[in-house]
């Protein structure tokens, strides 16, 4: 073989390790990138996730609230109704006990 020939091939040889080692970085710088976006995205739908949940936790609490709420304003309602019947029957009451007590 000649000494042009070897040249050649030790210029294609070198070129080769060159292009494998240039591969090599941008395989490693690509998937540097991929992590770096996918850390981001999680990190984004991580916010989002935790911002969907306060609301529905918002939205929850204010429908107890409303839902309270409307119990404690039956339920006063429904005393309201009793102690006025209640009232009603105190007079009942009342002269059956002054009768009980007159007659004896």
């Amino acid at each position: 073989m000649s000494l042009d020939a070897v040249m050649k091939v030790s210029a294609a040889e070198q070129e080769a390790k060159q292009k494998i080692a240039d591969a090599q970085a941008e395989a490693k710088r690509m998937v540097s990138e991929a992590e770096a976006a996918g850390k981001a995205l999680k990190e984004s739908r991580r916010a989002e996730a935790e911002a969907e949940a306060r609301r529905l936790m918002a939205e929850a609490e204010q429908q107890a609230r409303l839902g309270a709420d409307r119990i404690i304003s039956q339920t006063q309602a429904q005393c309201g109704a009793m102690r006025a019947q209640a009232d009603g029957r105190l007079d009942d009451a009342a002269a059956l006990i002054v009768g009980r007590i007159v007659n004896g």
